[in-house]
């Protein structure tokens, strides 16, 4: 003897020598005979027993009427929700449900359309298993090249796409931006024509033109840019001495742009600007450089000096000629460097008769005289 309980939220399953023969409502039962067994099955998951196939157990017309069955072919997924709230997932095969107390609705999806449907909701893709499907997400400055088994499907534009993963169908892509791009071409190393050897940073600002093209046709386009600047600079550096470069960074500037805009159309994108950044010479050159500067920088000093010199003393002579010639401005410039003397004399003794004028100028002449 063997009792066995059957719970609300379950239902039992009853074989005799292994052939099902009826379903068990909630309930205690006691099985007799050896050759009888119970299976138990949850009203909340789909219908399967280890005992018998579910086409079998939906014979019974029982279980048919307290269950809502569901197919999913080939090339479909199946969704389950009971009483609104997003159960599980199913792949193909024959299922059945209990609806108990339960209202069951089923969402049936496509995977052989490759990209979700725009009516499927969104919200249950957190609750699946992400094996199911992938996301690609294209902001607002990009556009994404999409394949389908390598071959090219469409572009994308900004915003979020979905797309089943099934087995026949290999989902690529490539996310371009098409903003105005910056590349910088730095530390080439390239020889002058007298053979001295500088490295020249070079920057660039492009854009993106056809976003298919570039990605069917060119391998690597800032590769391809970057080879292109490299070539021109060096071509240019070449054909100019160390003097001539130092003062033709705008033609260098000049002659890279043409150079890589005559790849524009190859290369699928729309040079905008380049520019030599810095152009840095060997620590010797440098060192050089610097002694010339610096012995410019004096003779340019020593010039200056000289021409102020010769400023002053034609100053100087003119003053004295307009003195010579005015004996009251000649009064005058003596009353000025009293005046100046005087600021820095505390005291002075004077002996003799006539004005303090005459007197002070009779003392500064002796004493130059002495001093002289």
């Amino acid at each position: 003897m063997k009792k066995v309980i059957v719970n609300e939220k379950e239902r039992g399953l009853m074989f005799v020598h292994g052939k099902f023969t009826r379903l068990l409502s909630p309930g205690k039962y006691t099985l007799w005979r050896k050759d009888t067994e119970i299976e138990i099955v949850s009203l909340d998951s789909a219908l399967i027993s280890k005992k018998c196939p579910v086409d079998v157990l939906l014979k019974n017309k029982e279980i048919a009427g307290q269950t809502d069955v569901v197919e999913v072919k080939e090339g479909e997924y199946v969704f389950r929700f009971a009483n609104g709230v997003f159960q599980k997932e199913y792949c193909p095969g024959k299922y059945a449900f209990w609806n108990i107390g339960i209202q069951n609705d089923f969402v049936i999806a496509d995977i052989t359309k490759k990209e979700i449907a725009e009516d499927f909701p969104k919200h249950i893709l957190r609750k699946i298993p992400p094996a199911l499907y992938q996301t690609i997400v294209v902001q607002e400055y990009e556009k994404c090249v999409l394949y389908y088994n390598g071959k090219f499907e469409k572009v994308l534009e900004p915003g979020t796409y979905y797309f089943w993963n099934n087995h026949w169908t290999l989902i690529g892509y490539h996310k371009l931006d098409m903003r105005l791009l910056n590349m910088s071409v730095n530390g080439q190393d390239v020889l002058t024509l007298d053979k001295v050897s500088i490295r020249v940073n070079l920057t660039l600002n492009y854009q993106i033109t056809d976003c298919v093209s570039i990605c069917n046709n060119v391998e690597n386009y800032r590769e391809q840019l970057h080879i292109i600047a490299q070539m021109a600079l060096r071509d240019f550096v070449g054909k100019y001495k160390l003097d001539e470069i130092l003062t033709s960074k705008n033609e260098m500037s000049e002659f890279v742009l043409k150079r890589c805009r005559e790849k524009e159309k190859e290369l699928f994108v729309e040079i905008k600007e380049a520019g030599v950044k810095d152009i840095i010479l060997p620590g010797e050159i440098r060192e050089i450089m610097n002694t010339v500067l610096i012995a410019e920088k004096k003779a340019q000093a020593s010039v200056i000096t000289r021409r102020e010199e010769v400023a002053s003393t034609r100053s100087l002579l003119n003053t004295a000629k307009l003195m010579d010639e005015n004996k009251t401005l000649y009064r005058l410039k003596e009353l000025e460097y009293i005046e100046k003397i005087c600021e820095n004399v505390g005291n002075i003794s004077l002996n003799g008769s006539g004005d303090i004028l005459s007197l002070l100028t009779g003392m500064m002449q002796k004493t130059a005289e002495r001093s002289g």
